[in-house]
């Protein structure tokens, strides 16, 4: 028992629909436009001090909850209807940390997914990758809200003087003794560079361009690295045409090194995403080779490889990356949703891990303990996210040791929901030399 453990007194949700300015495609799919979940949470601790703290998420279907079973319109629906209906819980009695009321909360989003799948009469249960995105914002908010209380940035309160319980209690008992402050900064790192996205659809130099948006943005890669100075590109690539994809990374790599040379940058680097669609392991490897004989400079970049074949390890054991782990990094993103699935992708071969805030908080720092204490490549990667979720994904990678670069592609594709954001937080928002300033991610709870 804690003094500063939280009672929730209030929960409210709320969502804004935002057009991106421009679509954005993966996994053989496109998007246009996005759903804001967002959650605020007024809490109370034990010792009688309150706080309010909000949680925001994009409610990303297309990538959480791809299916050919329902529509796109009602798998949004579902999960709005899964994040409002956890809000409008009756709140718990009693006092724990954050830590432990997601606990508490987890079994809960099965369950109430089960009865909007049955309400809405859906031809499919909601996977767990969408519960988790949808509960995110409210998760988001308890940490937020304690910080807020004790006026105390949220990632300083993970000691034991804080948390009641090991990390033995929530992963396995080779934790035992250890919390979360062991895998996390006291301090945010001071800046961090951003990587850029390189999607389907993105032209890559002016002849590529079939209609200007004309906003005042760039309309190109070239204009992004130079506008940005950036030095980091995460491609989406298409993982069922290998001939494209080594041609996209190869074009990627001539307009790069044109624009790169203009500015006097010699190093740069890449991620590469094939989001599950690669039918086999054999793609990869079949790809990294060609990749090397046509750019051989470009595989040389490449700082990892994310999930490069289907989200259900179980279902497809023979998809084993040894092979490919043993060129470049492997990372699971789709595939990690609890201890176990990390444990698995561990024994199959995947040599790193992508953790996400939208897959809940509590989730993406037992996770990037495990990461960390098992010696996995980490990264923390985006879903488009914008203003709050936008800080709060960065807060996430400033304070984990070993990741070494943040994603923050809503800039890109939507920077109408930065509007706002974008004064209080320059540094986060207005880039120039390829890095976000996370040094402004100090305040008391998540940081922002």
């Amino acid at each position: 028992m804690k003094p500063t453990d939280i009672r929730i007194r209030q929960v409210r949700a709320s969502t804004d629909h935002i057009a991106y300015r421009c679509p954005i495609k993966f996994g053989g799919r496109v998007v246009t436009d996005v759903t804001l979940l967002n959650v605020f949470v007024t809490c109370e601790t034990r010792d009688g001090r309150r706080g309010a703290g909000m949680g925001s998420m994009p409610l990303g279907n297309v990538w959480a909850w791809p299916t050919s079973a329902v529509s796109g319109e009602a798998t949004l629906a579902a999960m709005r209807k899964l994040g409002t209906a956890l809000a409008a819980l009756p709140p718990p009695t009693d006092y724990a940390h954050p830590l432990d009321h997601c606990q508490t909360l987890a079994p809960t989003y099965s369950q109430l997914a089960a009865q909007i799948t049955h309400e809405m009469q859906l031809a499919e249960t909601m996977p767990r990758l969408a519960q988790l995105v949808a509960a995110s914002p409210l998760e988001a908010a308890l940490f937020d809200a304690q910080g807020k209380a004790l006026g105390v940035n949220s990632y300083n309160l993970l000691g034991p003087e804080f948390v009641e319980r090991d990390l033995s209690a929530y992963l396995a008992p080779e934790f035992q003794g250890e919390y979360l402050d062991r895998y996390t900064l006291r301090e945010p790192k001071q800046r961090m560079p951003l990587y850029h996205l390189v999607g389907a659809l993105d032209p890559l130099t002016p002849g590529d361009v079939a209609q200007a948006i004309g906003d005042g943005l760039p309309e190109t890669l070239g204009q992004w690295i130079a506008l940005n100075g950036l030095t980091h590109l995460k491609i989406k690539l298409s993982g069922d045409d290998l001939a494209w994809d080594v041609a996209r990374v190869a074009a990627v790599e001539h307009v790069a090194a044109a624009t790169q040379a203009e500015r006097g940058c010699q190093a740069w680097k890449y991620s590469l995403d094939f989001n599950e669609k690669c039918a086999e392991v054999q793609y990869v490897l079949d790809f990294l080779a060609q990749l090397k004989e046509r750019a051989p400079a470009a595989l040389a970049r490449v700082q990892y490889i994310e999930q490069p074949t289907h989200r259900d390890l179980r279902a497809n054991p023979e998809n084993r990356m040894h092979k490919a782990a043993q060129i470049k990094p492997v990372v699971i993103d789709e595939s990690l949703v609890d201890y176990e699935s990390l444990l698995l992708a561990r024994e199959q071969g995947y040599s790193g891990v992508a953790l996400k805030a939208c897959k809940g908080h509590s989730e993406a720092l037992l996770m990037g303990a495990a990461a960390q204490k098992f010696g996995l490549f980490l990264c923390v990667q985006d879903l488009t996210c914008v203003g709050a979720s936008l800080l709060h994904s960065a807060s996430l990678a400033a304070r984990l040791p070993t990741i070494a670069a943040i994603e923050a592609n809503g800039r890109q594709y939507c920077p109408a929901g930065n509007v706002g954001w974008e004064d209080r937080y320059p540094a986060m928002f207005h880039i120039t030399d390829g890095t976000v300033g996370t040094f402004e991610l100090d305040g008391a709870g998540l940081g922002y």
